[in-house]
């Protein structure tokens, strides 16, 4: 890292984007780009522990991504299950609290990965080296809505409280992966004074010194958050 340590952001979400595109390059399943985004993933997780990074939050699955067809989100639900249970104690040793944001009630998601997520949240609850949100089955206007019907008043830190998951800092840092310069309904409440960093790697592509790179352009700018 090239960032003083008072500059770095604490807190960091990624839309990873770019599993398709680098299968289709490559010429492979498109489940084979998930599963090297899936990589990818785990080898970013542990930078940003290294990295001192407290709050790490991944776009795994939306709620529009359900379109996909019907082969490519079997292909990814079965990954989900397997990658689950093959890594939590992976991460669960390295000090990884698991946390899934979205909505897990949906009767298209098998039970048995449910079981998994709550299993690995479970698991993982003590741990405090890095807080992994993943994004799971999640589209931010619902979130909202779903958060606009429980609310019964008190204003914005009460609202707030009814967003997403109680444990999850807004983030300092978005980064979206694959050249695409939009948030496709990620964290719309919580990305309210978020710096974005749009970076051309797919994202199975995204290394180490890319992340530093993205890591550096946040500790370059100078956040006021509305002020002078």
């Amino acid at each position: 890292m090239t960032t003083s340590e008072g500059r770095r952001a604490k807190t960091v979400a990624i839309i990873t984007d770019g599993n398709g595109r680098w299968a289709q390059n490559r010429g492979v399943a498109v489940v084979e780009g998930h599963r090297a985004g899936a990589d990818t993933v785990k080898a970013r997780l542990r930078d940003a522990a290294e990295f001192g990074i407290e709050q790490l939050t991944v776009y795994s699955f939306s709620t529009e991504n359900w379109s996909r067809s019907p082969k490519e989100v079997l292909g990814l639900m079965r990954m989900f299950d397997e990658r689950l249970e093959a890594e939590t104690p992976e991460l669960n040793a390295e000090g990884v609290r698991m946390r899934f944001i979205g909505d897990r009630h949906d009767r298209r998601i098998p039970k048995k990965l449910v079981q998994k997520m709550e299993w690995a949240e479970a698991v993982t609850a003590d741990n405090s080296v890095i807080d992994l949100f993943v994004a799971f089955n999640y589209g931010s206007r619902d979130e909202i809505v779903r958060a606009a019907e429980a609310y019964r008043g008190g204003g914005e830190e009460a609202f707030d409280k009814l967003v997403g998951d109680p444990y999850m800092r807004d983030p300092d840092l978005l980064i979206r992966t694959s050249g695409e310069s939009r948030i496709s309904n990620f964290l719309l409440w919580q990305c309210a004074y978020s710096e974005f960093v749009f970076h051309d790697a797919l994202w199975p592509d995204f290394s180490r010194d890319d992340f530093v790179s993205c890591l550096d352009e946040y500790s370059s700018r100078e956040r006021r958050f509305g002020g002078r």
